[in-house]
Order: C-alpha cells, then sequence, then structure tokens
C-alpha cells in the first residue's frame, strides 16, 4: 500500500464526529477529548519523542500519517487517563518517584541523561510520562485484569484438545521476545504506537527496555507496549516452545545466550539482520510427554488463557470507552478538508 493511501485510511480512520462540527476549528487544537483539548505543541513533542532522531527527514505526506496514528494512541490515552481518574486511581507521587528509580537504577547520572536525550524528554516529562502510565495501568488492573478468572476445566478442555503440542520430541525451550527494528513500518502495531525509525533510535529504545525488563517490569506488557514484531507484539512476545535442533540452526550467538540463560532470565539485546532482540527463557522442557498433573504444563495454560482473554477484553474495553466518550479529532478535519487542495 503507498504512502499516500496509508494516509487516506489513517485520515478516514481517524475523521470523528466531522460532519457534526458547525463551529470554528481552534487554532492550537489538534483533537478534543471530551472538554479537554491535546494541542499542536503536545503532538509535536510526543512526535519528538518518538521520531525525534531520524537520520531521514519523512515526506509530508509520510510526516501527516505518523502524526495521524501518534495522535490516535494520544486520544485512546486520554481516554484512559480520564477514566482513572474518574475512578480515583491516577498514581501517587510515591508511585511515580519508585518507578522513576527504578528505571534510573542500571544507569550512571551521566547515562541517564544520555537516554532522556536520546528522547528528547526532561525529568519531568518523564514523570509526567510514567504518572499517566502507572495510572492507566491501575485502571486497566481494575476493570480488566480483575475481571479474569481460568476454571480447572477450561485448562483441562485446552490441554485434551492440544495434547499433541505437549509432547516434546526433543528438548525444547520456551522463549518470548521484545523485537525492536531501525525502519519505518506502519504496519507495527504495539500498543504505545512506538516505533524506531533508525538504528541509533532502536538501539537506545532497545536499551532502555532492557533496563525495564531487569528492572522488575512485566516482560510480557513489554513487548505488548513496545515490540515491534507485528506477529508477537499482541501475544506478549510468546514465541512458544522451540526445539534445540531449531536453535542449532540459528545465528550461533543467539544459540549460545539462549542455552546460557536459565528460566526467567533476559538476554541483553542481539543485533540480528531485523534490528535488536531481547529475549526471555519463559522455561526449559525435557523430551516427552508432558501431564496436566505438571504443575508447570497447568500454569502454562493458564498464562495462555489469560493472555487470550486480556487482550480480547481489553479491545472490548477500548472500543466501549471510546464509544462513551466524545472525541473530536480537528487534525484528521483539517488534512481531509486540505486534501486535494495541495
Amino acid at each position: 500500500m503507498s504512502n499516500r493511501l496509508n494516509l487516506m485510511v489513517a485520515t478516514a480512520t481517524l475523521l470523528i464526529s466531522l460532519s457534526a462540527c458547525k463551529s470554528a476549528v481552534p487554532p492550537d487544537v489538534a483533537a478534543k477529548v471530551n472538554d479537554r483539548s491535546i494541542t499542536y505543541a503536545d503532538l509535536d513533542k510526543q512526535y519528538r519523542y518518538q521520531f525525534g532522531s531520524m537520520n531521514e527527514k519523512p515526506s509530508e505526506d509520510q510526516l501527516t500519517y505518523q502524526k495521524l496514528e501518534l495522535l490516535r494512541t494520544m486520544v485512546d490515552n486520554e481516554i484512559m487517563l480520564q477514566r482513572a481518574e474518574k475512578l480515583n486511581l491516577m498514581a501517587t507521587d510515591a508511585d511515580v518517584e519508585a518507578k522513576f528509580n527504578e528505571l534510573k537504577t542500571p544507569y550512571t547520572q551521566e547515562e541517564f541523561q544520555k537516554q532522556l536525550q536520546a528522547r528528547n524528554m526532561t525529568v519531568e516529562e518523564l514523570k509526567t510520562q510514567l504518572r499517566r502510565d502507572l495510572s492507566i495501568s491501575k485502571l486497566f488492573n481494575k476493570d480488566i485484569t480483575s475481571k479474569i478468572s481460568i476454571t480447572d476445566k477450561e485448562v483441562g478442555d485446552f490441554y485434551n484438545e492440544n495434547k499433541a503440542s505437549f509432547h516434546l520430541a526433543e528438548p525444547h525451550v520456551h522463549l518470548a521476545q521484545i523485537l525492536v527494528t531501525p525502519r519505518p513500518d506502519p504496519n507495527v502495531k504495539n500498543l504505545k504506537g512506538d516505533k524506531a525509525t533508525t538504528d541509533e533510535q532502536a538501539r537506545k529504545k532497545v536499551l532502555l527496555l532492557e533496563a525495564r525488563a531487569r528492572g522488575g517490569e512485566d516482560f510480557a506488557m513489554l513487548a505488548q507496549n513496545f515490540s515491534e514484531d507485528p506477529n508477537t507484539a499482541s501475544n506478549g512476545g510468546d514465541l512458544g516452545f522451540i526445539g534445540e535442533s531449531s536453535l542449532d540452526k540459528a545465528n550461533p550467538e543467539l544459540r549460545k545466550m539462549v542455552m546460557s540463560l536459565q528460566p526467567g532470565q533476559v538476554s541483553p539485546p542481539i543485533k540480528t539482520e531485523e534490528g535488536y532482540r531481547i529475549l526471555k527463557v519463559i522455561s526449559k522442557e525435557p523430551a516427552g510427554q508432558r501431564e496436566l498433573t505438571d504443575p508447570r504444563v497447568q500454569q502454562s495454560i493458564r498464562d495462555q488463557l489469560i493472555n487470550r482473554k486480556d487482550q480480547l477484553l481489553r479491545a472490548v474495553y477500548y472500543e466501549v470507552a471510546r464509544n462513551e466518550a466524545k472525541v473530536t479529532n480537528y487534525y484528521a478535519q483539517k488534512v481531509y478538508d486540505n486534501w486535494g487542495k495541495k
């Protein structure tokens, strides 16, 4: 699909309540969520965070498409933040400071400042972002995670329906990954809409994600939010069980790294043809049939079912929240009105 066609699709998707907007468009407002504005200055700031270190200047159509996609993510985040506020689920100063210190721990002061500079972000801006992210996380825990339960019957049914997949003809490693690539790609759809576009940006992003993973953040959520692999990001980066013979055919350094890790451990970033990978070894399994009585089998099934329900409920929750919010995307309207006038 061409960039121009991509742009037309994005514009049409984001054009909310266009026909109902008869009042003058505020010159400095890109979108409104209920009574709260997202300004063009806010949009430009977020754009600098994500695309500020691009070496190659995008075309006008590419720039507009990137901003439309980014604004959609900002609108969704604002909807969720307002719901968190309404339910008194906002992160406290103590929550923010704890997360901030956790992020700083792996770095010297100089290294941490360089990380911030790479994202064109100040300390206060980072703390503001952390407050938003933590608040939305609290909202999801209350309205999504707490509503998910898996029964023993569901676990048993899943095992019986997929029994063959629990027979391992050789030793296997259960892996998850976070992939960061150095090229623009409109097909990348992680929850944060976050995409590196240069090698430098990809390297800095993967180092920051490594620090967060080693700091104790949930690897699956980091993958859902930031991984750039369209095939695995939505399921928490889960690669499933990989036989040792398959690893033998892989990059020697990658195989060596995987075999050296113990269950629960996270690798340092690994440079591959596609980009930078962080791997997590979930478990290592010997050859043979894995029975349902094995607690690890039960937990693996529960994790898969929870992740499946979480994805479904999260998608539903976003749609319900959008339905209940009053959203006007002035930027999309502006692009649409000016289409063909260039």
